[in-house]
C-alpha cells in the first residue's frame, strides 16, 4: 500500500446554516506525492517494514482516533518514529499528514497522547511526545534507526539481515529562553532558572531525580511550573 502526502483540505458543511468540522482528503489532480512504504537497501532490494527484524518503528501498529488540528473531524492515527511521521487512515487508505502548522499538535484520545510538531534548529526536528504541557513544557523524542543489510563476505559466512533499533529517548525543556536540549545534571538546570536557585536546590536534595526517566523529568518541569 502506498502512503500518499496530504496536499489539499476539503471544507464539509455542518448544515446549510453553519459549517461543522472539516474533512481530510486528498486531490490527486493537484500534485499529491506518494511515498513508498518501503527502505531502499544497498543489495538493490527493497525492504518493507514488515521484513526488517528488531523493533517496529511504530510506537503502536494500530491506529487510534485522534484530533489533529482545530475544527477538523477526528481520525485514526499512528506515529512512524524512523521516518518522523503521523500517518492517518481514511477510507482504507494509509495517507500522511503534511509538516504543517495546522497539523502542528495532534491529540491521541486513548491511550491519551499528544504529539507536538517541533522546530529546535537541529536534527531532531519534527515530532516530539509532550509530557507536560505549561510555561515549562516537557516533551520526548522517539527515534527508530535503521541497519541496512551486511551481505556475507564470503560462502561460510552468513548474511547479517537488516534490523530496526529503538533509540534510548532524547527529552527537552522548552522554556522562555528556548530549549534545553538533552539535560544531564542538576547544575545545568540551576545554571538556566538563577531566579530559582534556592528553590531548585532544596528540590534536587529532597528528591533524586534521574534525567533518564519519564517520572522524574515530568516531577521537575511540574515544580518549575509551580515555583
Amino acid at each position: 500500500m502506498k502512503k500518499k502526502i496530504l496536499t489539499t483540505l476539503i471544507l464539509a458543511s455542518f448544515s446549510s446554516f453553519s459549517f461543522g468540522q472539516q474533512t481530510l482528503s486528498v486531490n490527486g489532480a493537484l500534485g499529491a506525492q506518494s511515498v513508498f512504504d518501503g527502505i531502499r537497501s544497498t543489495t538493490g532490494k527493497t525492504l518493507k517494514y514488515e521484513d526488517i527484524a528488531g523493533a517496529s518503528p511504530y510506537l503502536s501498529k494500530e491506529f487510534a482516533n485522534a484530533k489533529v488540528a482545530v475544527n477538523y473531524e477526528q481520525v485514526p492515527v499512528r506515529y512512524d518514529s524512523y521516518s518522523d511521521a503521523i500517518e492517518f487512515k481514511k477510507n482504507n487508505e494509509i495517507q500522511v499528514l503534511p509538516k504543517t502548522s495546522d497539523f502542528s499538535r495532534i491529540e491521541i484520545s486513548s491511550p491519551k497522547q499528544t504529539f507536538v510538531l517541533l522546530e529546535t534548529s537541529d536534527d531532531l526536528s519534527g515530532y516530539f511526545i509532550e509530557l507536560v504541557n505549561g510555561k515549562n513544557s516537557l516533551y520526548k523524542k522517539i527515534k527508530t534507526k535503521f541497519t541496512d543489510v551486511v551481505p556475507a563476505p564470503n560462502s561460510y559466512a552468513s548474511e547479517r539481515p537488516a534490523n530496526f533499533r529503538t533509540l534510548d529517548p532524547v527529552y527537552y525543556i522548552k522554556t522562555d529562553n528556548g530549549f534545553i536540549k538533552k539535560p544531564r545534571n542538576q547544575k545545568e538546570i540551576i545554571e538556566q532558572f538563577p531566579d530559582k536557585k534556592d528553590n531548585l536546590t532544596a528540590f534536587f536534595k529532597s528528591n533524586k531525580i534521574k534525567f533518564d526517566k519519564d517520572e522524574d523529568l515530568v516531577k521537575l518541569v511540574t515544580f518549575l511550573n509551580q515555583n
